[in-house]
């Protein structure tokens, strides 16, 4: 049976709690159910709910189930899940049939233009022309060449369908308090700085001798080398966060500047009264935080990441949304960075830097949103003199394409030269 009057809302899993409840407190009227988990059954007939809320997962699992019926309005939140056009995610989620498509993001870009295509391609198709116009005439002037009327052209044709909302517009959002970001940079211990420049001199010596090889300019070689890029980045940021995480030791206290910074800026917000969420891309750098905060304030604060499941996730966000006893919350950026509503916060660390900035502010607002009533700080550690405040400037001077993140992220570092590379990472 074909259906017309049903709303169909693609979610991630995570976000599935979250669409129950606030349907239940906003709109008390509307019937809504859950096709998800291992028992799901499709509503059949004048069973089906006002609003049926499924995942992306169950979608690619029971697409022909799915994409059988036609639905009044398809809902895609956090959108960004079909910002890569070749995935069978975004393939799934353009062959469901819908009188009318909302995509809702708050990171239309995150990396490259050609997400932004992709996303409103799934919501109003050919509007964008193919990906070959669009390259051809968006995104690689507006990327390559920094062309304001390519930028300008863009902003006018998509413009009409877009309702975006700027936090900082007092127009929409009066109540709203201030946002106050603060780069704290943070001073290596003498072990820490060591093992920094043991480290990279010798990952820079590896990277040297394969340029010696006949297959170095070759694509393969190529790609080698953006790989060895990659893990020579991967390894200096890991012996900034702490050098316990890059040696895979343990260690109960801070050995690292940033982990002394972090204590005094917990001590700092609890004396103003102040609620801290601490963001970190690395399970094994929060499982640290944790033992660190434990010992030296007495207060074991929880650690949303990957491994969390549904049910415990909400419990941690509920606990720390209501005890007022808890102070500190720490998150992976990438089971932590969206959906969740965590307004007791008024302060926000972030540990470590992805260099992404879209990615960074979907973190930061999980305070800085509506139902927040006090200024909300923002700490973004850097460790003075390393490379994590060389890329953290050269990053701050590509942030003018229509307000928008593009070529962020870390893999751009990877098609730096061998000379370039030394001194972007040498210590300061």
């Amino acid at each position: 049976r074909v259906l017309f009057r049903s709303v169909l809302a693609i979610l991630p899993t995570t976000l599935i709690a979250n669409w129950t409840r606030e349907l239940t407190k906003f709109a008390p009227t509307v019937t809504f159910g859950v096709y998800h988990g291992a028992d799901r059954q499709l509503p059949a007939g004048a069973d089906m709910p006002d609003v049926l809320l499924t995942s992306y997962g169950t979608l690619r699992r029971d697409y022909d189930l799915l994409s059988a019926l036609k639905w009044r309005l398809l809902i895609i939140d956090e959108a960004q899940a079909v910002k890569n056009p070749g995935t069978a995610q975004t393939a799934a989620v353009r062959g469901i049939k819908a009188q009318q498509v909302i995509a809702m993001t708050g990171t239309p870009v995150e990396n490259r233009l050609m997400e932004f295509w992709s996303i409103l391609s799934t919501v109003q198709p050919k509007l964008l022309g193919s990906m070959k116009e669009f390259a051809d005439v968006f995104a690689r002037p507006i990327e390559a060449d920094h062309d304001e009327r390519a930028a300008e052209a863009f902003r006018r044709l998509t413009a009409p369908f877009m309702l975006r909302r700027v936090k900082t517009d007092k127009s929409i959002i009066a109540d709203l308090p201030e946002k106050n970001t603060i780069d704290h940079f943070a001073q290596m211990h003498l072990e820490q700085a060591v093992l920094y420049q043991e480290t990279l001199d010798r990952m820079l010596k590896q990277i040297m001798e394969a340029e010696k090889s006949p297959e170095n300019n070759t694509p393969a070689g190529r790609m080698a080398r953006r790989g060895r890029v990659l893990k020579l980045i991967t390894s200096l940021k890991q012996i900034c966060n702490s050098p316990s995480q890059f040696l895979k030791t343990s260690s109960l206290t801070p050995d690292s500047g940033k982990g002394d910074a972090l204590l005094e800026i917990l001590s700092q917000c609890a004396d103003t009264d102040r609620k801290v969420l601490i963001f970190t891309q690395y399970r094994e750098m929060g499982e640290r935080l944790q033992d660190w905060i434990a010992q030296a304030l007495g207060e074991r604060p929880d650690f949303l990441h990957g491994g969390v499941s549904a049910e415990e996730r909400m419990k941690m966000v509920d606990r720390f949304q209501a005890d007022r006893t808890v102070r500190s919350f720490i998150l992976s950026l990438k089971a932590g960075g969206t959906g969740l509503n965590l307004t007791a916060a008024s302060a926000v660390i972030h540990y470590d830097l992805w260099w992404n900035p879209a990615v960074e502010a979907q973190a930061t607002d999980r305070a800085f949103r509506i139902g927040q009533r006090r200024d909300v700080l923002v700490y973004r550690f850097i460790t003075a003199g390393s490379f994590e405040e060389r890329i953290n400037d050269m990053l701050m001077q590509k942030r003018d394409l229509a307000d928008m993140t593009v070529a962020a992220g870390e893999n751009w570092i990877g098609d730096l030269s061998t000379s370039e590379l030394a001194a972007v990472f040498k210590l300061g």
